[in-house]
């Protein structure tokens, strides 16, 4: 049975329908040619199919390049003397240089977070910003910039998603406040320098080639590396202020994965009446619990500790970490659990600093890496007879039993829980690390009755491989001629060849649509631009807009690029309008290297569709729809075109 459509959601679509076959037959009546008038005519589905999500994006741009396929088989009767695009190039896109470039991108930088680097850098990112998004925001926006002004935008955006995934998941901040502004800000900081877009890299040899048809007097000098900083530099300032005083109104407020915890936790508290909170408590000097051992406190004030900074190089956390028989010294950090009764009383009586959101522990007891779960002792198990205290369970498994539940009665900390001989088919709510819990599935001592939880192995031995591997396919990108999707390749068999990430895990670690979204649009593109259909806007434009001024010639090469680069390649808009901007220059008495620039710094304006790669990358991850990239996406094209054509004015 298929899912109800929303009538008022039809409707819209049908009335947007009439509008665009109403504007396709009015081109095909103005266009010089029909190849020109078929392109055009699918270039209009695209966009239709892609604003109101008639299907999911993916299944949109595949549906565009079969329907291009097909030209091929009906070009006869479509008028065409041969197919839109050539059918042996049509899967051209899925080894293209883009796509396999964010494969690989995609593989190295789930093999740093294996290693627990991401997680470090997540832990830096939020002792600094807090949980505050007005504060986190810039912080990330900043740092992504910054990468991205020297390596490629979607290469910076693949490393930080993984580090905005686990900040979203430790400060309860929904992916999609974050994402987006990683993401534009990602692209943004191609505009820093002259090597962090392909557009910019390829200016200048456009730039050298216009140079040999021009006269003496009017040659262009190339660009510097830094010589579009100012530029770039206000271009990302303007995205972080945008989403930092913008943010609150045009970014969606979708809940991804990052709720599980809390669904946990209304589970146990609805099944066994076990609520509780987890808190840091800092122990002064003068503190009664000076001196004490844990098991001195914890059974008399209802409450389990399951962290324990004694000093930096002290950290007790997990099997092997913890155990009743550990000393509180002045200046420890406890990681306490217990309800919030028992944490007030206990942190009055012992007058302790409470620490309401966590920091010295914000990494190791995140919900990504530990949380509540359920086990059972089975029949088999070793540990019949004997209590909790008697293995020393917490120390041993690395499991803090907050309640047991036996015979529909359910025992708590405080009520001699951990002193009770083990039966078979008793149920223990444990606080434990997802590692230790993971371990507990291996051991016939315990039945793990939780599964949903994140089944992570880091591997923090492969700490130097990784960094390795990152730094070669990095000086490849930065200081050779190999192609991208070559240098990152690179470290991507590295990863996987040290052993960072198994084959599996290289395979899941690919989002397969943003790959197919991608390679499916680019026989769009190829067909664009070799059907002539670019050159031919662009003409009728500038037709269009007569003598006028200078500033306006501009304005409108840069809505120009801004339009090619959401229907086809930044690379191929930036060829095909650079010699044209050039001649609209000469032509109008203005400064060609100028309009060339316009343009290689208006095609990194892809903010409007998820066509551009970052887009596409951060789309499903935060869960984003097409209308939110054009409610946030929209005013940052305009902003990106105020800012940027005030700028080149200014700098130039």
């Amino acid at each position: 049975m298929g899912c109800p459509v929303d009538p008022n959601q039809l409707v819209k679509r049908l009335v947007a329908a009439v509008i665009f076959i109403a504007i396709g037959l009015f081109l095909t009546t103005v266009v010089p040619s029909t190849e020109i008038a078929w392109v055009m005519t699918i270039l209009i589905l695209t966009i239709y199919l892609f604003a109101f999500e008639v299907v999911p994006v993916d299944v949109a741009a595949v549906s565009i390049m079969v329907l291009l396929g097909l030209s091929g088989l009906m070009g006869p009767s479509m008028g065409l003397e041969k197919p839109l695009v050539d059918p042996r190039h049509l899967f051209d896109g899925f080894a293209g240089n883009a796509v396999i470039s964010i494969i690989a991108v995609m593989i190295i930088g789930a093999g740093l977070d294996k290693t627990g680097i991401m997680g470090s850098v997540a832990s830096f990112i939020l002792r600094v910003g807090g949980k505050n998004e007005a504060r986190i925001i810039p912080i990330i926006s900043s740092t992504v910039g910054f990468i991205s002004s020297f390596m490629q935008n979607v290469g910076a955006a693949a490393l930080f998603l993984p580090v905005v995934s686990r900040i979203s998941a430790r400060t309860g901040l929904p992916m999609s406040r974050l994402l987006m502004p990683m993401g534009f800000c990602a692209i943004l900081g191609g505009t820093i320098t002259m090597v962090g877009s392909s557009p910019l890299i390829l200016l200048n040899d456009l730039i050298l080639t216009s140079n040999k048809t021009l006269p003496a007097a009017q040659q262009m000098e190339t660009f510097g590396l830094f010589s579009v900083t100012p530029i770039g530099v206000a271009l990302v300032a303007t995205g972080i202020l945008y989403f930092v005083f913008a943010g609150r109104f045009v970014l969606p407020a979708r809940k991804t994965e990052g709720v599980e915890a809390t669904a946990a936790m209304d589970y146990f508290q609805d099944t066994y009446g076990v609520k509780y909170d987890l808190y840091e408590m800092v122990v002064p000097p003068s503190s009664p619990l000076v001196g004490k051992m844990l098991d001195d406190v914890e059974h008399a004030e209802k409450v389990r500790v399951i962290g324990a900074m004694r000093s930096p190089d002290d950290v007790r956390v997990g099997p092997g970490g913890l155990a009743r028989d550990v000393g509180i010294t002045a200046n420890t950090v406890l990681g306490v659990i217990g309800s919030d009764t028992a944490l007030k009383n206990f942190a009055d009586k012992y007058k302790l600093q409470v620490r309401y959101d966590l920091e010295t522990f914000n990494d190791l007891l995140a919900a990504t890496k530990a949380g509540v779960g359920e086990v059972v002792i089975p029949p088999s198990s070793n540990l019949i007879g004997k209590s909790a205290h008697d293995v020393w369970m917490r120390k041993t498994y690395g499991v803090s039993m907050l309640a047991l539940h036996r015979g529909g009665e359910t025992y708590r900390e405080g009520e001699g829980v951990r002193d009770m001989p083990l039966q078979a088919g008793d149920t223990l709510v444990v606080h434990t690390t997802w590692d230790a819990l993971s371990r507990l599935e291996k051991d016939r001592n315990f039945v793990v009755v939780t599964t949903e939880y994140p089944h992570e192995e880091l591997r923090p031995h492969k700490i130097c491989s990784a960094l390795v591997f990152f730094g070669i396919a990095l000086s490849l990108v930065l200081f050779s001629d190999l192609r991208l999707s070559i240098s990152l390749l690179v470290g991507a068999l590295g990863m996987i060849l040290s052993g960072v990430l198994s084959m599996d895990e290289a395979y899941e670690a690919v989002s397969w649509k943003t790959v197919f979204l991608l390679a499916s649009l680019i026989p769009l593109g190829g067909a664009v631009e070799s059907s002539g259909t670019a050159a031919w806007i662009a003409q009728q434009t500038l037709t269009l807009l007569g003598d006028v001024p200078i500033w306006v010639l501009q304005a409108a090469v840069a809505i120009l690029a801004t339009f090619f680069t959401l229907v086809m390649s930044n690379v191929g808009a930036t060829v095909l309008l650079v010699p044209l901007a050039v001649n609209i220059a000469i032509g109008a008495g203005a400064n060609p290297a100028v309009f060339a620039l316009t343009v290689a710094i208006a095609t990194s304006n892809s903010f409007l569709i998820p066509t551009h790669q970052v887009n596409a990358l951060i789309m499903g991850p935060a869960g984003y729809r097409v209308p939110d990239f054009m409610k946030a996406g929209g005013i940052m094209t305009v902003l990106f075109l105020v800012v940027s054509l005030t700028m080149l004015n200014l700098v130039f």
